[in-house]
């Protein structure tokens, strides 16, 4: 059996379970006996496609006024959050990060794709939005992180709509689907894990979909 085995990843940069759930995949491909077949697509998915380019309010601050939560359960649903996150290896910096807009974030993810970056752009942009405070809705900050992963021709995705059409089609794809959140992983067109829901549980699914091919 030598055909590729799709995993297709819907995402957003700024969701703090992909990021999670994109750390638990990793985990989970580490133990599946057969990774070497497995083929990672990015798909992109906005948590809120009509969210500013940039807002003035702090992250705990925004969640609170979208969920009518006090600033103080904001700011525990983040710690938790980020404990989730050091469990994994990673260092959140919560309080840092600038909430806005992603549609530029995921023509760039797109971009990288078409170089064989995907990944790699994915994890600088998860990194900078929950590490490190940068403002992932700004271009110049895009153009700067595409040349610190190597990604070329990213200044000029902002004069023109290169890869507008790629963003819309993974965003109608979803809606087909019925994907309404985030996570969202599609295993070989066969099965699916929505949410952040462990490396032991994707990993079982991984086992089961590869079990499946083998039987058609």
């Amino acid at each position: 059996m030598n055909s590729s085995f799709f995993i297709d990843i819907w995402s957003d940069v700024v969701c703090p379970f992909c990021y999670l759930g994109t750390r638990q995949l990793q985990a989970a491909l580490s133990e599946f006996e057969h990774a070497d077949q497995v083929v990672i697509r990015h798909r992109a998915f906005e948590l809120d496609s009509r969210s500013h380019s940039n807002y003035d309010l702090t992250l705990a601050e925004l969640l609170s006024k979208k969920y009518g939560m006090s600033i103080e359960e904001a700011i525990a649903s983040n710690l938790r959050l980020s404990n989730e996150a050091a469990k994994l290896g990673m260092k959140w910096a919560l309080d840092k990060a600038r909430p806005g807009n992603t549609f530029s974030a995921h023509r760039l993810i797109a971009l990288s794709a078409s170089q064989g970056l995907a990944h790699e752009m994915s994890e600088r942009l998860f990194e900078a939005y929950f590490c490190n405070g940068e403002i992932i809705s700004d271009q110049t900050t895009l153009t700067n992180i595409a040349q610190s992963v190597g990604v070329q021709g990213s200044e000029d995705l902002w004069n023109n709509s290169m890869f507008e059409e790629e963003v819309r089609a993974d965003e109608e794809m979803a809606l087909e689907l019925g994907i309404t959140g985030v996570p969202s992983l599609v295993l070989d067109n066969k099965f699916m894990v929505v949410g952040a829901q462990g490396s032991e549980q994707i990993l079982n699914v991984l086992r089961r979909a590869w079990a499946r091919r083998e039987e058609s």
